[in-house]
């Protein structure tokens, strides 16, 4: 059975004010601050790996599935600008190379703000 945390808002719009919506990620964790944490970890652990594979990939196709993982891992904790410039790339993979790369370029810029965001909460708690 689902119990709702009464203390979260029901349907709060997505917030691009900073790197997380942690409005959005206590809503997706019920509130768990551990669970908040592991999450944001395994986030990191991921994103990073994709932005690697992202780096080196010459197909579209992989490029395409990398950039839509990390829009939805991004999106499942509340970074939205990452998840916006993730789908900036995945729309671009059959652009010219120098275009993707730039975009590139951003996500990676976005990923590093998240990351470093994610970084600051962990030596917070």
């Amino acid at each position: 059975m689902f119990y709702r945390n009464s203390m979260l808002p029901e349907a709060a719009p997505p917030s691009f004010e900073r790197p997380i919506d942690l409005v959005h990620l206590a809503r997706q964790t019920l509130g768990d601050r551990d669970l908040e944490r592991e999450v944001l970890g395994l986030f990191v652990a991921q994103a990073r790996s994709v932005l690697d594979m992202l780096g080196a990939a010459r197909d579209q196709r992989q490029r395409g599935d990398l950039a839509h993982t990390l829009k939805g891992s991004a999106r499942s904790i509340g970074a939205w600008r990452v998840a916006a410039k993730a789908e900036a790339c995945e729309q671009l993979i059959s652009a010219n190379e120098a275009s993707w790369r730039g975009a590139l370029d951003e996500l990676t810029a976005s990923v590093r703000e998240a990351i470093g965001a994610i970084d600051g909460f962990h030596a917070a708690a």
